[in-house]
């Protein structure tokens, strides 16, 4: 590996690092103070760096919040795209999901009731909206080009019904007893549904 690698490399690292800390800063103060209690100048404060560099990265304080869900929904879609081209469709996105929570770990519970409360955000609401859409899509297209004879009408019904269960995996986790873990309940949720 050459200098200008090196370089590349290294710069593309702190980006990632500036990125993820402004992202935690940001929830962690939303959680704190409600997402009205802070702006985009608190959150650069406490990474330590400017407003026009939080620009850089982000748009908002929505769009830092759910940076880390926008990360988890790309490296979903690319789990599912790397799948054997033999597997078939459901199988393997209850595989995708199955290494999404190996190489992600499980927040507590107590965690995840906070942030479920965050979101219910109006200004969350509607970008979290979007980027459920954005995410079916990408899974559509995904398991289109994946084939196994599926049409436009059986990949979108596919694509719905694995994130509503996904959805109902984690609410029952959520509501459930503290001795079963999230990836578990998931993967038994999607394994009562039969879709080829």
């Amino acid at each position: 590996m050459d200098t200008l690698d090196t370089l590349d490399t290294l710069r593309t690292r702190k980006k990632a690092a500036t990125r993820h800390s402004l992202h935690e800063a940001a929830l962690r103060l939303a959680m704190e103070h409600g997402l009205d209690g802070v702006t985009v100048e608190d959150i650069a404060d406490a990474v330590g760096v400017s407003r026009r560099t939080f620009s850089n990265y982000f748009a908002n304080k929505e769009d830092a919040i759910l940076h880390a869900d926008r990360e988890r929904t790309g490296l979903l879609v690319s789990l599912v795209e790397g799948r054997p081209p033999g597997e078939k469709p459901w199988p393997a996105l209850r595989a995708a999901c199955r290494e999404l929570y190996r190489a992600h770990p499980v927040p507590d519970r107590e965690w995840v009731a906070q942030l479920r409360l965050l979101r219910r955000h109006p200004s969350l609401l509607a970008r979290q909206a979007g980027d459920q859409i954005a995410l079916e899509r990408d899974l559509i297209a995904v398991l289109l080009a994946r084939g196994h004879g599926l049409d436009q009408e059986l990949a979108r019904l596919t694509a719905a019904t694995f994130l509503a269960t996904l959805r109902t995996g984690n609410v029952l986790w959520l509501e459930g007893p503290d001795d079963q873990p999230l990836p578990d309940v998931v993967d038994r949720v999607l394994s009562r549904v039969q879709l080829r």
